[in-house]
């Protein structure tokens, strides 16, 4: 019974050792939203992508990336690594594999509250 004690007490450990990580991964990736999507994606006047996706969804989904609740990581790296209209893609040498999985990390954050995670 001790056993099972002990393997109960240490996935609680590696579970919050994974929720600090993801913590850790999500500010990262903030820091890359604001540093590379922020101008054109963020809020305030003369943001392009920003008014693209406002006039592409009509306020079904709100147009500010970082408010979505609809982004996976998967759907991110996509469109960052290929582009999308207007949005020319970003090279690894701009945002590196690991900046582009905590930028997914950080757009997917919403989903996952939606999703109770």
């Amino acid at each position: 019974m001790r056993i099972v004690w002990a393997l109960i007490g240490a996935m609680g450990i590696l579970s919050m050792q994974a929720d600090a990580a993801d913590a850790g991964q999500i500010e990262e990736g903030k820091q890359v939203y604001q540093y590379w999507c922020w101008n054109c994606h963020g809020e305030g006047v003369g943001k392009p992508g920003t008014q693209a996706l406002a006039a592409k969804y009509k306020g079904a989904k709100p147009a500010i990336l970082d408010q979505r609740t609809d982004l996976t990581p998967a759907l991110t790296k996509f469109f960052v690594r290929k582009g999308v209209s207007i949005m020319p893609p970003f090279r690894k040498t701009e945002i590196t594999d690991a900046q582009l999985d905590s930028l997914a990390a950080y757009l997917s954050r919403n989903a996952s509250k939606l999703n109770g995670q």
